[in-house]
């Protein structure tokens, strides 16, 4: 086929050159100052302390109570862990709910644990839970509602609160993607009884792995920080079952170089999603989620959703279109966990309930972002994806004859 910028030929999906030699990826690590990060490791080195509550893992929970403004901020080995230990610790039992369309560490957490995941809906328009659908899902069995930030935009958490309020249930929520964000000008880690963040390494801000719990209640704070280090209440004292959630060195000291860096890395993610922004306008059946302007975001995610009715491709499709160009788009949170096992096993029926999470799943995008590209890869992505619409048909027919 010809291969001129305007015809479906220029498309690595018809066999022309890949638009970019080295893959891009959605979450590339953001790294901070490299000579700020080695000099942190000589002085672990030289301290000899290398895990177990040390200099750094200290330095950085005060930190980011600091920021976060909450009173306590336990710094754990990864943020599964961290939700394992907090529905543990506040006594989370019988069903609980949580959306479908998140992480399957959030349904994980609690089935590992013998606790049933009730699978919520969301709203169609800002892809957290709706709290509508959590009251119609309580019965006497539930004991807590987990919800998600999905994409750094807070959940409705003053109707959350008031669900559990009123039926004395606990509220705790996975914050894994809103770390720096607030709702209605208040940081996101004091909401609901405890908040559970990521700092894995696909997060915008990360400590290589890691994870934290922000909480303003005491109590909680000091059970959770005994159950990360197997119940230990000082040397040969043992007080609580525990495990070990803890954070170590290393980790600590590349989350307190990347908090010093948080807001280039804020000013890229934002600067970037601008560039997506006036790119993709216009494009008939492609839509970016939009962020508050009033509201503190780290801008982490470029999420895209494909409307296959205007835009005459199928998201999949677009997909297969980015990736043969070495851009692998991802499709969060592709199936949705009630079709993931186990629980698509137990609760065969489930989707009838989840029609607003069925339909996103279908839709919904992830384009790469991060300080890993610019404005000229952007633009470029941009321009395949125009070109990939324009000849919708070609594209169509090429992806599902081969």
């Amino acid at each position: 086929m010809p291969g001129s910028d305007n015809e479906a030929g220029a498309l690595a999906l018809f066999s022309a050159k890949p638009a970019f030699n080295e893959t891009l990826h959605v979450g590339r690590p953001n790294i901070g100052n490299r000579e700020e990060f080695h000099r942190r490791i000589d002085g672990i080195l030289d301290r000899r302390w290398l895990t177990n509550n040390g200099e750094c893992v200290q330095e950085l929970e005060a930190r980011l109570a600091s920021l976060l403004g909450v009173k306590h901020c336990i710094a754990m080995c990864n943020a599964t862990v961290a939700l394992e230990i907090t529905i543990r610790a506040l006594g989370l039992k019988g069903e609980v709910i949580v959306p479908s369309f998140t992480f399957v560490a959030t349904p994980h957490s609690l089935q590992w644990q013998e606790i049933t995941p009730v699978f919520c809906d969301i709203d169609p328009l800002t892809h957290n839970m709706d709290p509508l659908c959590v009251e119609k899902l309580l019965t006497p069995r539930t004991t807590g509602i987990i919800g998600v930030h999905l994409w750094g935009r807070p959940c409705d958490v003053e109707a959350l609160g008031g669900i559990a309020q009123k039926h004395n249930l606990k509220l705790m929520f996975d914050a894994a993607h809103a770390f720096n964000c607030t709702r209605g000008g208040r940081m996101v880690g004091g909401f609901g009884n405890a908040e559970v963040f990521s700092f894995h390494a696909t997060k915008f801000f990360n400590t290589l792995e890691g994870g934290a719990v922000a909480t303003n209640d005491d109590d909680l704070a000091q059970q959770i920080r005994l159950m990360k280090n197997f119940g230990f209440a000082g040397y040969d004292n043992v007080v609580y079952i525990g495990t070990n959630g803890k954070m170590n060195e290393v980790s600590a000291a590349f989350g307190l170089v990347g908090l010093e860096n948080l807001d280039q890395f804020v000013a890229v993610n934002r600067a970037n999603y601008q560039v997506y922004r006036q790119g993709l306008a216009g494009v008939p059946g492609i839509s970016l989620i939009a962020y508050e302007e009033g509201e503190r975001n780290n801008y982490q995610y470029i999420v895209c959703e494909v409307d296959h009715a205007s835009a005459g491709i199928s998201r999949d499709a677009l997909m297969e279109v980015l990736h043969a160009e070495n851009v692998v788009a991802r499709r969060y949170f592709y199936p949705g966990c009630h079709r993931m096992e186990p629980y698509r096993s137990y609760f065969p029926h489930a989707g009838l309930l989840l029609p607003h999470t069925e339909a996103l799943t279908q839709r919904v995008l992830l384009l790469p972002t991060g300080t890993a590209v610019g404005p000229g890869e952007i633009e470029k992505i941009c321009r395949i994806i125009k070109l990939a619409v324009e000849h919708a048909p070609e594209v169509m027919r090429k992806v599902t004859t081969g």
